[in-house]
């Protein structure tokens, strides 16, 4: 079964192809915030130089956040669309297991850090399990200060990922010893290798059940509630 992995929870946009023999292609483009753009020439791109035909895919697997609202609105609006035209279902992954599984071979706690902008972060917890990764901590969103601060309350050996834990570099090396390193976005090759397990064992929904992860409320919504308040 092939699937279509689309990705663009965060500044990069990206797509990739994979089935049982795992990634066959990806593309990764970071171009500021032009993810509506990019991403269907991206996916013509990586069709028209694999000779894959659209309707050869079995499953649309999409990145469902957390992450910055108008790129995750981008990939899961186009990964509806292609599964609904191509009849076929979806499964919706996490950025943050998509940034923790290139280290799931780490004997350290994974933490995948998100700029979340306005100088919060998401983030959660991960550990070194047989096969893979297991969630510790469920995903959460707050001020780098709210993430040190959970980090010392664990105290354990930790790998920061992502592109939060870069930017944040500095705060959160002065506030917990860690080791910060990895990739710095979720991958569209992650997404449809975890996909890839899930579609064996069937674990699939219909494209109107797919659900985005937001953790706080879009900003033009903040905006909204905090001029109220203000009048």
């Amino acid at each position: 079964m092939l699937i279509l992995g689309v990705e663009t929870a965060t500044s990069q946009v990206s797509v990739a192809i994979g089935g049982h023999e795992g990634v066959i292609a990806a593309v990764e483009i970071t171009r500021g915030r032009r993810h509506a753009e990019i991403l269907i020439p991206a996916v013509e791109f990586i069709c028209q130089h694999t000779g894959i035909e659209m309707t050869e895919f079995g499953v649309v697997a999409v990145d469902v956040g957390p992450g910055l609202f108008t790129g995750m609105r981008v990939g899961l609006a186009a990964g509806k669309a292609f599964a609904q035209a191509l009849r076929i279902p979806m499964i919706g992954i996490s950025s943050l297991d998509l940034l923790a599984f290139p280290a799931r071979h780490t004997d350290r706690v994974v933490v995948p850090v998100i700029d979340a902008r306005k100088g919060e972060v998401f983030w959660a917890m991960y550990r070194q399990v047989p096969g893979g990764l297991q969630q510790v901590a469920p995903p959460t969103v707050g001020p780098v200060e709210e993430l040190v601060a959970d980090l010392l309350a664990r105290s354990q050996e930790v790998l920061c990922v992502g592109d939060g834990a870069l930017r944040y570099r500095e705060e959160i090396l002065d506030g917990y010893r860690c080791e910060i390193g990895g990739d710095a976005y979720p991958s569209a090759g992650a997404l449809v290798q975890l996909a890839h397990a899930q579609a064996l064992r069937e674990e699939w929904v219909n494209p109107r059940e797919i659900e985005p992860i937001y953790l706080r409320a879009p900003d033009a919504q903040i905006n909204w509630a905090t001029r109220a308040v203000r009048e």
